[in-house]
Formats: structure tokens, sequence, C-alpha cells
């Protein structure tokens, strides 16, 4: 017994290239940091840095793309396609994030140095959170997640409003991820594992079931509030109208995509359906997260939806938005973990995963026309504010409500197709309840269209009162609204492509170690 612990120790199945593209985001941090200590005030150059590091993280990792699940790292680590498309998006949209600070960067005087390395290491973070098949690397990865974008919601130093948004979700944050980690306590004192696999071997029998089923309604609080579900909600109105406003697109997408990908290794592939010789408890841990889930995101979508509604400033409407848009991707969450087949499963990750492509692509294009006609300290923010802009700048106008669509789920738009392929698995369940979590679904879908084209129609068909110049485009602007645009044409007509890649999650149980 001795001997075979030394031999594990002494041989922990190290694969650098396993981690290579999460290293390099994060060494990428670490030159940008030193590089602005000794050369200061070079906006630019951390720029290209931080592109380039980005852009050679996404090589590496495109190159990894294989059909066949791989581990290592003692399990630690999973290369499978979950871990590809969220990483994914956790690139693309860092990438987008610092072209659309690029604007205002200049404008507030913001540290560019400072800023960038802490948006690497919230990559880093990210993208550990959707490769790690663990729970410690999965905690270790939110919390470099979590204090880096603590920081960036308190850039602005004199700002009243960021210093309460930083705040506000530094406290609630911490509270949230103290749930989760006692919750990921009790799964180990449960299951004697905090390896995906592992749990998902020993849940069938656990150790002591109350701890398993505790542990598991921790989990489930603790990633609530991350990706903003209801009722763990309420800092997100006030978290992402007071931070700036590329981070808060950054928080809106790239948290949430996170988010969800630990979420769903955890709760579908950690606690499956239909294991064999499953205790009692097991069963009721999986019937009561599905029911859970069922309802919570039944209220997320009518909470965000009619929520939205009522908001006057363009932010909290936004925010209020994402926490609706939460909801939609439960529904394909769920339709994952009632699935009968690998193949249905691996269908309903892709379908999530794609989704969150959708609306990060939607999103942050959204953000980045927000970000420039804001004003410095995002002065320019309220629905008033666009009064009219649709003459002055049809361009820009006209891209905000294709945008808008999109959110709202306009057939031929990356949006529809999104809600299409989420709401597909839990219709195919055959479950009552899944269907009437779908009907809220559509009928929330109908709601969000009044404050969606409120905007649409504020920009057209309102009377301005206040003289307004059109901003000047910048090319790092233009860049984002271009891939944008046709991110949200392309993916609306031909996403078949796209969800073949995202497909075959298999459960780790049924990946190959690598050496």
């Amino acid at each position: 017994m001795n001997t075979l612990l030394l031999q594990t120790i002494s041989n922990p199945d190290v694969n650098i290239r396993a981690i290579l593209p999460e290293t390099i985001v994060a060494v990428t941090g670490i030159i940008v940091m030193l590089y602005d200590s000794f050369v200061p005030k070079q906006r630019n150059v951390t720029t290209a840095i931080s592109l380039i590091g980005l852009a050679i993280s996404a090589f590496f990792l495109i190159s990894m793309w294989t059909g066949t699940p791989q581990v290592s790292w003692n399990g630690m680590i999973t290369n499978d396609n979950l871990r590809m498309s969220f990483s994914i998006v956790a690139l693309l949209t860092t990438a987008a994030t610092i072209l659309i600070s690029a604007v205002w960067i200049e404008r507030e005087n913001v540290p560019a140095g400072e800023y960038h390395a802490l948006l690497m290491f919230a990559t880093f973070g990210m993208m550990f959170m959707a490769s790690g098949s663990d729970l410690v690397i999965m905690f270790l990865g939110l919390e470099t997640l979590s204090i880096a974008t603590y920081v960036m919601a308190g850039l602005r130093k004199s700002d009243l409003k960021s210093n309460e948004s930083a705040m506000k979700y530094f406290i609630l944050g911490s509270f949230a991820s103290a749930f989760l980690l006692y919750g990921m306590a009790l799964i180990y004192g449960a299951t004697g594992s905090t390896n995906i696999a592992g749990i998902a071997a020993k849940i069938g029998d656990p150790n002591f079931p109350a701890l398993l089923l505790i542990g598991g309604a921790m989990l489930i609080i603790g990633f609530g509030f991350k990706v903003a579900m209801v009722p763990f909600h309420v800092w997100t109105p006030d978290v992402y109208e007071g931070a700036p406003t590329p981070v808060t697109a950054f928080m809106a997408v790239g948290s949430k995509a996170a988010a969800f990908a630990s979420f769903l290794r955890v709760f579908v592939l950690g606690f499956p359906v239909g294991v064999a010789g499953s205790s009692l408890a097991a069963d009721y841990l999986h019937e009561s997260w599905i029911t859970a889930l069922a309802v919570m995101a039944m209220l997320t979508m009518i909470v965000g939806n009619v929520a939205a509604i009522v908001q006057n400033n363009v932010k909290r409407m936004l925010a209020y938005s994402s926490i609706a848009h939460a909801g939609y991707a439960l529904v394909g969450f769920i339709g994952a973990g009632v699935a009968k087949t690998p193949e249905a499963r691996d269908a309903a990750i892709a379908a999530v995963a794609f989704y969150m492509l959708t609306y990060a692509i939607t999103n942050l294009g959204a953000f980045a026309i927000v970000t420039l006609l804001g004003q410095k300290n995002d002065r320019r923010t309220e629905f008033e504010d666009y009064n009219g802009i649709g003459f002055k700048s049809p361009v820009l106008a006209f891209t905000l409500s294709l945008f808008m669509l999109s959110l709202f789920g306009l057939p031929l738009t990356a949006g529809f197709m999104g809600k299409v392929l989420v709401f597909r698995p839990a219709l195919e369940a055959a479950n009552p309840l899944l269907t009437i979590v779908v009907i809220v679904a559509v009928l929330g879908s109908a709601i969000s269209a009044y404050y969606y084209l409120r905007l649409v129609v504020v920009m057209f068909f309102r009377e301005r009162t206040t003289d307004w110049l059109a901003p000047k485009i910048p090319a790092t602007v233009a860049a984002v609204l271009i891939i944008t645009v046709i991110g949200v044409l392309y993916f609306g007509l031909f996403s078949n492509d796209v969800i073949d890649k995202f497909s075959k999650t298999t459960a780790p149980a049924q990946a190959v170690q690598i050496k």
C-alpha cells in the first residue's frame, strides 16, 4: 500500500501539453505585468501582447481537439469537447473585451497594463474551470477568476458606483464561494473523492448519504450565484451597472460561461442518471437537483424578463436580460441531466455550449456599442440618451438593433438557433415538468420582445431634444462589430457545423489516460 502511494506521489502523470493553453495565458499575464512595470503607459503594446498570447493559446487549444476524451494529471485535467468549446468561448470573450476596452482605457485613463494582466489571469481561471475534472481544480480556477473580476469591477477608483459595485460583488461572491467550497467538502466526505470520475463511480453507494444531499444543495447555491440564477441573482443589476462597461461585458459573458462549464461537469457527469446499482440517496439527489433547477430556471426566466421591462438604464436592462438568458441555458442543462443515452447527453451539452457562444457574440457586440456611446464614467447609458440616434449614426443604430433582435431570438439570427437547440433536449425528454419549463421559456422570450424592441423604437422613433454628435468608431471597436455581426448572421444560418464540433463530450469514466 505504501509503495503504491509513493509511486502515485512520485509520478503524478505530468503532461505539460495538457495545460499548455492555460499556461500560455498565465505567462502572457505575467509578461504584460512586468512590461507595464518597466515601460508604463505603452497601452498599445500591452494590448498587442495580450492578443498575441490569446491567439497562441487558441492555436494550441484547437490543435489538441480530438474525438477521444483524454485525462491527465491524475485525472484532474480532462481534454474533451466540453473543455474545448467553453475554453474557446473564454478566449473569444477576452479578445473581444480587450478590443472593446481600447476606447474606454483612453477615455478613462485606466492603467492598461494592470487591466490587461487582470484579464489574462481571469481568463486563466475560466479555462481551468472548463478543463478541470476535479473539484479542487475547479475551485482554484473559480477563485482566480473571481479575484481578478472583483478588482476590475472597481478599477475606476474615483467613481463611487464602481467602488460600490466591486464591494458588493466581493462580499456576496465570498459568501457564494464559501457555500461552494463547503459543498465540495461534503461531497468528498460522502464519496471519498474530489475527482468527477471518482464521484460518478462511487455515487451509487455513498459513504454518508446525508452529506451527499446537503453537499449537492450547497453546490447549487454556489454555482447559482456565479451564473446569476434566481434567487441568487440580487447582486447582478447593481454590479453590472456600477462596473465599467467592458468589465460588465466580460462578467456577463465570460464568467457565466465558465461557471456553466463547471456546473455541467459536476452535475451532469458527476451526478449521472441511471447509475448501475445506485442507492436511494443517489437517485434522490438526481431527482432533487433536476426538480430544483427546473423550478429555478422558470423563476430565473420570469424574474429576469419582467424586471427588465421597467429598467430605464441600458446596462441594468442588459443585466436582467443576462439573468433571463441564464434561465434559457438552464433549460438545456436540465435536458442534459435527464438524457437517457450518452449521445443525447452530449447533444444537450453541445447545445448549452453553442448557446453560450451565440450569447457571447451577441452580447459583446451590444456592449461594444454601449461602451462607445457611454462617455466618461458611463454617463450616457439611459434609454433617453439613445433617443433619435438612428438618424445621427445609422450604422451603430442598425447594428445595435440586430443584436437586440438576436437576443430576443428572431429567426435567422444566432439567438434564435441557440434557443431552439437548448429547448429541444428538454422537449425530447418527454417529461411533463420540463415541458412546462420550455413553455415558460417561450413565454419569457415573448415578454423580452418589449424591452429589446423598446431600445429599437427609442433609436428610430423618438425625437432627440439635445445636440449629439455621432462618435467616430475606432478600428478596434469596428473589428469587434464586424466579427460579431458576421457571427450573429452566420450562426443563425449555418449552425450545424459548429454543433457537430461541440458534440461528443464523453463522460470522464470513458476517457483515456495520456502520459
